[in-house]
């Protein structure tokens, strides 16, 4: 593939300052599993995000839309394993206090 320039993205943004905070929040999401919407080959995220960038592929509303379905994703997981070691700490829990009430009983 030919290789991208910021030129080639700066039509897309208004400044090289924001193409640089863009590409970077692109190329996180894209290290991140994100999917590219360009073809990735052997390149790097950063230069896959400049390339979607580029290409019109993305824009700053997009990647916002992107990292809140990211964020949403990850507290899911979180919320899950959170119910699961609890589910998972109350079982390891009850034999231990069956115990302690039998003990009492003894006594």
């Amino acid at each position: 593939m030919a290789r991208v320039t910021v030129e080639d993205c700066l039509h897309a943004v208004d400044n090289r300052f924001e193409l640089v905070l863009l590409a970077a929040r692109r190329a996180r999401q894209i290290e991140q599993g994100a999917e590219a919407y360009v073809e990735m080959g052997k390149e790097k995220p950063t230069v896959i995000a400049l390339r979607e960038i580029a290409d019109d592929k993305v824009d700053k509303k997009k990647i916002e839309e992107i990292e809140e379905a990211q964020s949403l994703l990850r507290s899911r997981i979180s919320e899950a394993e959170v119910r699961a070691e609890l589910a998972q700490f109350e079982e390891e829990e009850a034999p231990a206090s069956r115990s302690k009430v039998v003990q009492s009983d003894e006594a």
